[in-house]
């Protein structure tokens, strides 16, 4: 895929405080990109930098090979959605979608075309004669979407569109903003700090923290190949264990040796970061490595799944959390108090 925006150098001051510190990125046509970070991180700011909304203390924009560093909004390529809708509650839903097209004079025909096609694209076809105050926060984020759209933009920007809905609306939209975009090819950047959301949609993720980029990459290699003890720790549940790294791929937690892919050239304490889905309470089979045994202190019933704390004296004081399907507790009859053999999976270590 070709580029379409180059972030080159961009900082950002407030006063003293650094916002964003020289922040480098491309982003390819058609790409659908989520800045995801906690509150605070700069992932706003850098969006509205984007826009235009926001002016960058230094650095370099270049969109589908245009400078627009220093260009106003207006002058900018790119539709936005925002947090709160931003709708007007005295127009028309048909004349909120239309606002972009009427302020480019387009003809009236044209215009009312338009807007058909995308209420239908959106999945509201017919309620252009509705105000704003009429339809659920859902339906409105959609009019909103469709007023970003109307003017056929390269670019997308959607400022946490999502966090002021219910989780099944949440859910809902996302996947159809997803799917929009697919059908559309129009290149996307949102802004989330919700991280699942982030997992679901996103080609790549630009994981974000004081100011800085942390790590991008695909959603797999984010969560799977974490680039710092941040993302690793942001970026879906981890359990984090001290040990002792030894030459040989050895590793020592606690008490217990266990295998691991990492080779020493001498011991040296490490930080070990397992996700829960990596440690296996099936199958074990006789003879396996890296197994231990462990009592359940707490199950945190989630559905079809559970949140399962667990303490080994093999391996130290600290707890470990592990992900147990609900079937599996009740095949084997396990509560709080249980013992079960783990096993923990080399390859899925990660060492900071």
């Amino acid at each position: 895929m070709s580029e379409y925006l180059r972030l080159e150098g961009i900082r950002k001051n407030f006063g003293s405080f650094q916002a964003l510190r020289d922040v480098d990125l491309a982003i390819a046509k058609g790409e659908f990109v989520c800045f995801l970070g906690p509150s605070g991180c700069g992932k706003t700011t850098l969006l509205r930098i984007i826009a235009g909304l926001e002016t960058q203390t230094a650095g370099r924009i270049v969109q589908a090979g245009r400078d627009i560093s220093v260009l106003p909004p207006a002058q900018r390529d790119y539709g936005i959605v925002f947090q709160s809708y931003a709708l007007f509650p005295n127009l028309t839903v048909a004349d909120n979608v239309a606002y972009g097209l009427v302020n480019r004079r387009q003809p009236r025909a044209e215009i009312a075309k338009r807007v058909e096609e995308l209420l239908k694209l959106v999945g509201l076809p017919g309620s252009g004669p509705k105000y704003p105050a009429q339809l659920s926060g859902g339906q409105q984020q959609r009019i909103a979407l469709a007023r970003a759209l109307a003017t056929k933009p390269g670019l997308l920007l959607l400022d946490e569109p999502l966090s002021a809905l219910d989780a099944l609306e949440r859910v809902r939209l996302r996947q159809e903003i997803r799917a929009l975009q697919n059908q559309l090819g129009v290149t996307t950047i949102m802004v989330t700090h919700d991280q699942e959301e982030a997992l679901s949609v996103a080609d790549r993720i630009v994981v974000m923290n004081h100011g800085v980029i942390e790590q991008v990459g695909t959603p797999m290699q984010v969560y799977r190949d974490p680039a710092t003890p941040f993302v690793a720790d942001f970026v879906g549940k981890i359990n984090v264990l001290p040990g002792r790294l030894h030459p040989g791929r050895a590793l020592q937690i606690g008490a217990s040796r266990f295998e691991c892919t990492l080779d020493a050239d001498a011991a040296r304490d490490v930080k070990v970061y397992l996700r829960p889905e990596d440690v296996l309470a099936r199958p074990i089979a006789a003879g396996d490595a890296n197994v231990f045994e462990a009592s359940i202190e707490k199950i945190e019933f989630l559905g079809s799944y559970c949140h399962v704390s667990v303490r080994s004296a093999e391996i130290g004081p600290q707890p470990l959390t592990v992900y147990l399907s609900l079937n599996y507790l009740a095949e084997q009859s396990l509560e709080v108090g249980s013992r079960l053999p783990l096993r923990v999976m080399p390859e899925r270590m990660r060492f900071f």
